[in-house]
């Protein structure tokens, strides 16, 4: 949608949402209120998604199902915990553009990413370095950082920063290019944030990934924050793995169960290096105990241990609504009510703040990062206090994102009203 068709009313706002096709979605989540018992303007999704209304039935079964049946749940339970995340998987594989066999819930992001580091950066005197984008979640620096350290090599030399050229704030791919150009031969692992956190960027996947393999390093990708956001094509675009966590635009609840793709080439290499567990033996020998390890083909093989199923409940809860909107139809609403956001903040005026985020849809998901100018976090807490949820990252940055399973146009209007009224 173009921005000349847009308003800056409520009513066109309501009218946007009387024509959403997913707008009944909305009701199936539960929206946090204020002390007056009023629904607050959340667009804090890319942080902690809201609780589906759904997850608490699905969770509820399983506590009944422990309590009637103790151990037996395993086989006896309605939705029996033996092969339980086996429930996930499909679904799961549909939102990230991959074949079921190569997807897998396991873990939690930052043990997967260390697992996956464990097969797919083997360092040799040649080829050692790793390249991640200058401003990456810490928590995959301080993964990458320790593997080097590990592997006796020290970060200042082997951890290369695809960083923005100065005076901007996005990554170019023609830099990274460059760096391969000139490193390309000592680059072991390329891992890249498929949707950078800060800036909202959302980076060329196909392109990453053929470019590391030209030069014959191994691709990875962190999909914190891509993973029921944007599609991947996890299959199709081909890195060799990718993680990603469940709470953000999944919806899975605190903390809960990281998600992880080993793309099916690696399928059966049960030569590559891998850390094991029993939850990755293969399914028919796993509980005959004195078997030499046997890993179940495809990204099980990496599982260690067997799942959390109260936590992969709710994942499953959230998936089930996922799956009934339809992945293509909710990138498209994302598409649409980020456009709309986008064009009520470039009708403030003033040039006190700043959207960083790409304007080209295709280099975004549905967060818009906006920076403030002379900023300190006082602006965030006023827009906190006028019951708008978004949240603050330093020194100067807003990040809204309007979830388009549960957000509406009018709550895209009503926090660019609020805003304007504290600016």
């Amino acid at each position: 949608m173009q921005t000349t068709q847009h308003k800056n009313t409520l009513e066109f706002a309501k009218e946007q949402d009387q024509n959403d096709p997913l707008r009944r979605f909305r009701n199936q989540f539960h929206i946090p209120k204020d002390k007056s018992g009023d629904e607050q303007v959340y667009l804090c999704g890319n942080s902690l998604g809201l609780q589906p209304k759904l997850t608490q039935e699905y969770i509820q079964q399983e506590l009944e199902d422990w309590s009637n049946l103790g151990v037996e749940g395993h086989t006896e339970a309605k939705n029996p915990w033996m092969p339980y995340h086996e429930f996930l998987t499909e679904k799961m594989a549909k939102i990230v553009g991959a074949k079921p066999s190569e997807v897998v819930m396991m873990n939690t992001l930052s043990v997967n990413l260390h697992l996956m580091m464990v097969s797919f950066y083997q360092p040799t005197s040649e080829r050692f370095k790793i390249i991640i984008e200058s401003d990456a979640f810490p928590s995959d620096k301080y993964a990458v950082e320790s593997q080097l350290k590990f592997h006796g090599h020290d970060p200042k030399d082997s951890l290369i920063l695809w960083e923005p050229r100065e005076g901007e704030e996005l990554c170019h791919f023609e830099d990274l290019e460059k760096i391969m150009k000139t490193e390309g031969d000592q680059v072991a692992l390329l891992l890249i944030g498929s949707t950078n956190y800060y800036t909202g960027q959302s980076f060329p996947l196909k392109k990453i990934t053929e470019l590391g393999h030209r030069h014959g390093a191994k691709v990875g990708f962190d999909l914190a924050h891509g993973a029921g956001n944007i599609q991947p094509n996890l299959h199709e675009t081909g890195p060799d793995f990718a993680v990603w966590c469940s709470y953000k635009y999944l919806n899975s609840g605190p903390g809960s169960v990281g998600g992880c793709f080993v793309h099916e080439r690696h399928a059966n290499n049960k030569e590559l290096k891998r850390f094991t567990g029993w939850w990755g033996h293969n399914k028919q020998t796993r509980f005959n105990m004195r078997h030499e390890f046997d890993p179940i083909p495809g990204a099980e093989g990496w599982q260690l241990s067997n799942p959390p199923i109260l936590s992969l409940a709710a994942i499953r809860a959230s998936l089930a609504i996922f799956d009934e909107a339809g992945f293509e139809n909710i990138r498209a609403k994302s598409v649409k009510i980020t456009n709309y956001l986008e064009y009520l903040l470039k009708e403030i005026e003033g040039d006190q703040i700043e959207i960083i985020t790409p304007q080209n849809p295709e280099e975004r998901g549905c967060q818009l990062s906006i920076k403030v100018k002379n900023a300190n976090k006082a602006l965030f807490d006023k827009l906190m206090a006028a019951g708008v949820i978004s949240d603050w990252r330093e020194p100067n940055v807003i990040r809204v994102a309007p979830a388009p399973l549960y957000n509406s146009f009018e709550d895209v209007y009503k926090m660019v009203e609020r805003l304007k009224a504290l600016l």
